[in-house]
Parts: C-alpha cells; sequence; structure tokens
C-alpha cells in the first residue's frame, strides 16, 4: 500500500494558511478593541473593574429605590459574600466600581458586601428634579439598606460617601453595628482648592484635581483619556455640580452632631490626602470618643483604591473584633501599591 508524506514545503504552506486565516479573523477584532478603547477608556476600565468582580463571583445587579419628591429610582450596586452585611457608599463624582480593590478582600473575611451607585452616579439612573444633597443621599442608602431586608448593618463610605454614611448612621444609629469612613468630609474645614475642579473641563483642571487626589502628584493623564473625561463630564457634570452646590451651602454639615453615634466607628486617612487634611480625620475622632483613628502614611485620598493591601486587613480586623477599644489612634507605615 503506497503512503503519502507531507513535504516541507507543504506543510510551511499549510502553516502559513492558517495563520492568514487567523489574521483575517482577528485583526478586524484587535483593530476594534484598540479603536474602542481609544474611543471610550473609561468605558473600558469600568468593564474591566466589573470583570474583576464577576470573575470573584461578585454580582452586578439593579433594584428600585422610592426618592421622595422624585419617585422610584432604578439603581445598580455590586453584590458578593456571606455573613455580617456590609454597605459601601463611593464618594463625589465616584461610583460602586471604586471599591474595586477593597471589595474581595471584604467577601474572603466573610462579609456579605454591597457596593451601590447612588442616584445620579455609575450605572444608576440619573433623575434631573434630584435634590442631590447630603440628606437626601442618606435617604437613599437606608431606602437601598430596605430594599435588601437589612435591619441592622456594618457601613462603610469613602470621601463625601463618609459624610453621607455617617448621616445615615445619626439617622438611625440603632441600625448601623459598626461604622467606618475613609477620608471623609462632613465637618466644617476652609477649602485650600477651587471646587470646580470636580467638574474638570481644561487639562490644567483635570491635572490639579489629580495632583489633589494623589499622595506625590499625578503623571500627566493621556490626551485621548482627557477627552473621555471632558465628554463625560459635559454630559453628566451636572450631578457633581449640584452636589457639590448643596455640600458647599453647609446646611448638611454635621458639626456637633457626631455625639449622636455610639457604635463603634473606625477612621481611616491618608496622610498625605491634599483634599481632606488629617485634621478633619482627627476632628471626627475628638467628636465622637469610641472611634479608632488610623492613619496611612504614603496614602492619599484614593487610599481604598491604592492602599487596599494594606488598608483590608484593618478594616477586617475592625468588623471582626469582638469589642473595639474606643480611642485608639495610630499612624502606620505604608506605601501605596
Amino acid at each position: 500500500m503506497a503512503t503519502t508524506t507531507a513535504t516541507p514545503r507543504s506543510r510551511r504552506y499549510k502553516t502559513l494558511r492558517i495563520l492568514r486565516w487567523i489574521l483575517i479573523i482577528f485583526f478586524p477584532l484587535l483593530v476594534v478593541v484598540v479603536a474602542f478603547a481609544l474611543l471610550r477608556p473609561l468605558d473600558v476600565l469600568w468593564m474591566a473593574a466589573e470583570a474583576r468582580l464577576v470573575l470573584q463571583g461578585i454580582q452586578s445587579r439593579t433594584t428600585k429605590i422610592p426618592v421622595p419628591g422624585v419617585g422610584d429610582v432604578r439603581v445598580h450596586y455590586y453584590e458578593g459574600g456571606s455573613g455580617m452585611p456590609l454597605v459601601l457608599v463611593h464618594g463625589l463624582g465616584g461610583r460602586a466600581d471604586d471599591w474595586v480593590n477593597l471589595i474581595p478582600q471584604l467577601v474572603r473575611d466573610h462579609h456579605h458586601v454591597y457596593a451601590l451607585d447612588l442616584p445620579g452616579y455609575g450605572r444608576s439612573e440619573w433623575p434631573g428634579n434630584a435634590k442631590y444633597s447630603i440628606a437626601e443621599e442618606a435617604g437613599d442608602v437606608q431606602a437601598f439598606m430596605n430594599k435588601m431586608g437589612l435591619q441592622q448593618t456594618d457601613l462603610a463610605g469613602w470621601s463625601m460617601g463618609g459624610w453621607v454614611a455617617m448621616q445615615a448612621a445619626v439617622n438611625e444609629p440603632q441600625r448601623i453595628r459598626r461604622l467606618v469612613i475613609f477620608d471623609s468630609a462632613g465637618l466644617t474645614f476652609g477649602l485650600t482648592w477651587d471646587p470646580s475642579l470636580f467638574v474638570p473641563n481644561t487639562p490644567e483642571k483635570l491635572q490639579t484635581l489629580d495632583d489633589l487626589l494623589m499622595p506625590h502628584g499625578a503623571p500627566p493623564v493621556p490626551k485621548f483619556v482627557q477627552r473621555a473625561i471632558f465628554q463625560f463630564e459635559k454630559k453628566h457634570g451636572w450631578v457633581v455640580q449640584r452636589n457639590m452646590n448643596s455640600m458647599l451651602m453647609g446646611d448638611d454639615l454635621l458639626d456637633n452632631k457626631l455625639g449622636a453615634l455610639k457604635m463603634p466607628m473606625l477612621i481611616i486617612w491618608g496622610k498625605q490626602d491634599h483634599l481632606i487634611p488629617v485634621s478633619e480625620g482627627e476632628a471626627i475622632h475628638h467628636a465622637v470618643p469610641q472611634s479608632e483613628l488610623q492613619v496611612f502614611d504614603g496614602c492619599g485620598h484614593l487610599l481604598p483604591e491604592m492602599c487596599a493591601k494594606q488598608v483590608g486587613p484593618v478594616v477586617n480586623g475592625f468588623l471582626d473584633e469582638a469589642s473595639p477599644i474606643g480611642g485608639r489612634k495610630a499612624v502606620i507605615g505604608s506605601k501605596a501599591k
């Protein structure tokens, strides 16, 4: 019986033909992916954050909550883990995805985590007739807890979200088992920066804002990312502006109100926070005697994002501790990674 053996030339031809078909099929797809990343880099970042969470068993979900004077509003949230519930509240101009580096640690330590997009942020609805005040947003958090059936929960907030979390805890102190805030606003302090930076429309404003957020200054933002940010702010910046205007009016400041907080409280701050100085954390610590203050050297305002590896164990330890000791204060040597 005769046998046929492929020649080296025929094998090379076959290999080249396969490579050609791979290029024909995948090269256009690669071009589309690169073009999408260049045109919509923010969407790529948010999709990547969601993918990271979903791959770790954390689900992306939506529900509706009642907002007085507005009606039912659809809100997006992440949910994952089991154990004692913990609700996370993002900051001004933020979204639930901002917790992407911290959520997996909290879930692994047996916490049932909920991270929501406040109305007007992230993938939640953007109602035009909402006030976007701290009082309203605290009510939104309470309505979300009602919808999730959380009779008692731990609550954490970052920056403006810390202010919202403290207000919600003042409203219903019996409902919050433990409270955690990160680099939080909420008390009167003199601004050293222009509030319009939070709706940047020039490269200079964007760079100034990033420098405030980073512990040791920020690298320049690529132009294609700048364009995407300016386009986003042009469409959605009105929410941040309305939120900021409401905060600057001072009606919701918590001066002389924090004495109502009796639950164990953890205050976490970046030592190099140029947006909200450590002195604000010390003032909150002084106003809440049972609170614990932990300051992280080498970290700025983006503490839960850039220093999550260092912060995670501290948060988990506080939430798991049988009887937290109030009044403690420490500066932790740590470098952002």
